[in-house]
């Protein structure tokens, strides 16, 4: 009998291209299983460059926070496929057990017929059946890619459509200008679904304003119908309805103070019965994996420098490079320490934008490769790296790097392994700890 891994591997093999978007095939594949996108429970559907899977993970933690259940559909998984689909229970989701998910992988293949279709598409299809087929509350859905033709834009009635911050990303797919990469992901506001905005430049913001109109959705956005800060160490959310004293999220940046801010915008926005209490505890509860995670023990944190610091982040496009930096200089204000970068990135993404937000920063960084992927080969990416000012030179793995900062460093420094979430999950793959 064929494993987890050699039913998904299989699934590879159905379509030539890793990203083609289009809604045709999961519309037909759907349509063979019964459109179970139409059984799902209350969806609220959320798109954007960076800080979507953030949102949605505030909004889980939230909602068990208050008794209630929703099941989460996430990409990319960091080590276990498992990790993109979470089933709602009573007490907390659970990740999707391996034969739940293989009965699952066996009755799509079999509806699909050997059909070309891709990997997103058809593990959406299986996602929407597992959901379909058991209760919960809400369903939360994280778009792949884009939004417009992502395969899951045939939600056609979500109860509310969320649009995370825009940055350039994807840029062989999405488009070059901003505008362009906005309206995709505008393509997932519906009519009569609020349209739950978060921070945006100005020319984004209006246009996804006007985008809300043309599609007749209620625009609900940041510092318009709703605002959230940090102040005193707490986090201030004010919308029409009142203001809010929150609890800090358990997740650390500024940038998650905005996605804390969505999240409580767009369960303000559906009118949700939830408590001030729930709505703080879900916020000090919440745990995303590989978003400024600190490492505090693990083989590889063993190999590292006596009392340095690991971090661990999926950051990979130039937007994201400066929220990670700015939380490490922020780190560095309340207790110095030399920092040392260990990076790895996809030959699809922008090293000079990346590395550009560290400048005056970082120390020294370790370029490595990024294992099973289409990654920058090391030794080009520290030129890329030194092109923007940052001394680097290329080593063979993570090991091997936090072995040579060992060497390097004068006194216990801070390292922060980033630039690609497949690089984070084969650190947490040797490291841990295993998400759950």
């Amino acid at each position: 009998m064929a494993s987890l891994e050699e039913r998904l591997e299989a699934l590879l093999a159905l379509h030539p291209k890793r990203i083609d978007l289009s809604l045709e095939r999961i519309a037909r594949l759907l349509e063979r299983l019964g459109n179970p996108q139409e059984r799902l429970p209350p969806v609220i559907h959320v798109a954007g460059t960076n800080g979507k899977g953030s949102v949605v993970t505030f909004l889980r933690a939230m909602l068990e926070a208050s008794g209630k259940t929703a099941h989460v559909y996430t990409s990319p998984h960091l080590v276990r496929f498992n990790e993109r689909i979470r089933l709602g229970a009573a007490g907390g989701g659970q990740l999707v057990d391996d034969v739940t998910l293989m009965d699952a992988i066996e009755a799509v293949r079999e509806a699909n017929a050997g059909e070309p279709i891709t990997f997103f598409e058809i593990t959406t299809a299986i996602a929407f059946k597992l959901f379909a087929e058991r209760p919960a509350d809400f369903a939360l859905i994280e778009v792949g890619l884009g939004g417009r033709f992502d395969a899951t834009n045939v939600i056609a009635r979500p109860l509310a459509s969320v649009v995370t911050s825009i940055s350039l990303d994807h840029a062989e797919f999405l488009g070059t200008e901003i505008a362009e990469i906005a309206m995709e992901k505008a393509g997932i506001l519906k009519a009569g679904a609020p349209a739950v905005i978060g921070r945006q430049d100005e020319h984004v913001m209006a246009l996804l304003g006007l985008e809300a109109e043309a599609a007749h959705a209620v625009p609900f956005r940041h510092n318009q119908e709703w605002a959230a800060h940090g102040e005193n160490a707490r986090l201030v959310y004010q919308d029409e309805d009142g203001l809010l004293d929150l609890p800090l999220p358990r997740l650390l940046g500024q940038h998650q103070i905005d996605n804390a801010g969505t999240a409580v915008a767009a369960l303000r926005a559906i009118g949700v019965d939830i408590s001030a209490e729930a709505i703080g505890q879900g916020l000090r509860e919440a745990q995303w994996p590989a978003r400024l995670q600190r490492l505090s023990e693990g083989p590889l944190v063993a190999s590292s420098p006596p009392g340095s610091e690991v971090w661990l982040d999926g950051g990979h496009n130039p937007s994201a490079g400066s929220v990670i930096s700015a939380e490490m200089a922020s780190l560095f204000d309340r207790a110095p320490k030399p920092l040392f970068l260990i990076t790895g990135m996809l030959t699809t993404k922008d090293p000079h934008g990346f590395f550009s937000a560290f400048d005056s920063l970082t120390q020294y960084v370790f370029t490595v490769p990024v294992e099973g992927h289409a990654g920058f080969d090391p030794r080009e990416l520290a030129v890329r790296a030194n092109e923007v000012g940052l001394p680097a030179r290329s080593a063979p793995d993570v090991r091997t790097a936090l072995q040579a900062i060992g060497e390097m460093a004068t006194e216990p420094p801070r390292i922060l392994i980033c630039g690609s979430l497949y690089l984070a999950g084969q650190v947490l793959k040797e490291n841990g700890p295993l998400p759950v």
